[in-house]
């Protein structure tokens, strides 16, 4: 059976990917509402009834709002470490004891037959984690909401089939723009959020650890757009004689609608 990945939403609105390998069906986050995660999941083509669990990053509302009303109705299990079970515990309602399953950050679990790892991130929340998921045809990782990303990070992402990789804003932007200062300095923060340049550089990393698909997340509806982030990006890869398009894949994560369904092997 082939692998597939989708995401449905990513951005300060609502955060939600889907993985398939055919036999498990899992959500990670799931930060739109109920209604909006079911309605992206049939444009895909794939039966929200189908779904067998949830895995939680961090317990900020736009990773969480639609996790419990989920896991009522189609009684899904939720993934999630102890601390940001006890930090989301109050904003999710009630989920039945058989449906909370807590993990072990930097401890590989299993799913049925997909082997996760739930690696630390640094961001303000509990104890945030970014995911690998491997099945027997593909690895994705997912790592948005970071402060920065280090060779550790990249020790555990390598070798991926595809990467979902912050580029919330550009530095600039960000500096000059709106946003109060407090709010800035949290971003720009080592528990804040990656930039595009910060981006850029770890796809140069990236590239020489076997990764070929990156799709650019979380970009900032103030602080950035897509055509930014990718010539910010492009140049970054162009000055190591990295080319986009041929040496590696870089494509969109949105906010607003599904990004491309993305398969592996079978």
């Amino acid at each position: 059976m082939k692998t597939h990945f989708c995401s449905l939403a990513s951005g300060s609105s609502g955060n939600c990917h889907f993985f398939t390998n055919g036999e498990d069906y899992l959500l990670i986050d799931a930060g739109l509402s109920g209604k909006q995660i079911q309605s992206r999941l049939q444009e895909t083509g794939f039966d929200p009834k189908k779904l067998t669990g949830i895995l939680v990053s961090h317990e900020h509302n736009d990773h969480i709002c639609g996790v419990g009303i989920l896991s009522r109705r189609f009684n899904l299990p939720i993934y999630a470490n102890e601390a940001t079970w006890k930090a989301m515990e109050g904003k999710i309602g009630n989920i039945v004891a058989e449906n909370i399953k807590v993990f072990q950050t930097e401890e590989t679990f299993c799913i049925g037959s997909l082997r996760i790892l739930a690696y630390s991130i640094s961001h303000d929340a509990a104890e945030p984690v970014g995911f690998t998921l491997e099945s027997d045809h593909a690895k994705i990782s997912v790592a948005t909401d970071l402060g920065f990303i280090n060779k550790g990070i990249i020790d555990k992402i390598k070798d991926s089939h595809l990467v979902v990789l912050e580029a919330n804003h550009d530095e600039d932007m960000l500096k000059a723009g709106k946003y109060p200062y407090y709010l800035k300095r949290r971003i720009l923060s080592d528990i804040g959020h990656l930039s595009n340049e910060a981006a850029g550089n770890a796809i140069v990393d990236l590239v020489k650890k076997n990764v070929k698909t990156v799709l650019l997340a979380h970009l900032s509806k103030e602080n950035n757009f897509p055509e930014l982030a990718m010539v910010t990006i492009k140049n970054i890869l162009e000055s190591h004689r990295i080319n986009m398009g041929e040496d590696i894949c870089i494509d969109l994560a949105h906010r607003d609608k599904i990004s491309g369904v993305y398969a592996f092997g079978g």
